[in-house]
């Protein structure tokens, strides 16, 4: 759980992943929106492939910014072994941090032998890099959260992170029953697909026992933590 008391606004934007994922997204923004990731203090910055990985690490190259590819975005409907491709391909070019998207079929369809061994083949793929499943949570009952993030816990993932940020985006249901799926286990809970108003709801999320948020509002997000505090949403520093 996240202590708030002890936290400045540059310790802050240690919770928030700063995410450039539109289609016409250039070279221009990405390397404008690194700098702007390295001001806040993010925890990484993320991008939708691993196309952006050189410029990213050329960018993030001296910080300790995580460089956050994503694998089989936005579906996760690729077969395992091109998702471990790909994945192989972002560690090559320098990614530290790997969103891969779940295959929410795969799941539904009852699966479950097929989507733990794709999550393993991910961290296996992985190797040092920090590993995400994107659940997209909008897409499944609360059953089936709950069995995803037993299968996260089972494949040894370092996260279970609820959207993909492309569609509806997580309930604060669909958070809470991540959190207490793995409070006894290693795994830590990511939301992304923040909707409006987006600091209120982002602050609730980390309040509610999620450890990070991903955001193409990042910025403004941790902007907002002085008005958070001053309405009582978010304790005062008290360092």
């Amino acid at each position: 759980m996240i202590d708030f008391k002890k936290m400045t606004k540059w310790d802050i934007g240690k919770c928030f992943d700063y995410a450039i994922l539109p289609k016409d997204t250039t070279e221009a923004h990405i390397r404008s929106e690194c700098k702007k990731a390295i001001a806040y203090n993010c925890k990484a910055f993320c991008f939708s492939s691993s196309y952006w990985t050189k410029v990213v690490a050329e960018e993030l190259q001296g910080t300790d910014l995580l460089i956050g590819a994503a694998i089989g975005f936005p579906f996760g409907q690729q077969s395992s072994a091109v998702k471990a491709f790909e994945v192989e391909e972002a560690v090559r070019m320098g990614a530290t941090v790997l969103d891969s998207c779940m295959n929410v079929g795969a799941l539904k369809d009852k699966k479950y032998a097929e989507v733990l061994q794709e999550f393993k083949d991910f961290k296996k793929a992985a190797g040092p890099a920090m590993t995400k499943m994107i659940l997209d949570t909008e897409f499944l009952t609360d059953e089936e959260i709950a069995t995803a993030c037993k299968l996260i816990a089972e494949a040894e993932l370092n996260w279970a992170k609820s959207a993909s940020g492309q569609w509806q985006g997580p309930s604060m249901e669909d958070v809470l029953i991540m959190v207490d799926t793995l409070k006894d286990t290693n795994v830590k809970v990511k939301v992304s697909g923040v909707k409006f108003p987006r600091p209120q709801n982002a602050y609730a999320f980390l309040l509610a026992g999620a450890e990070l948020i991903g955001s193409r509002s990042a910025p403004e997000i941790i902007d907002a933590l002085d008005m958070m505090r001053k309405i009582k949403l978010i304790p005062e520093y008290e360092g």
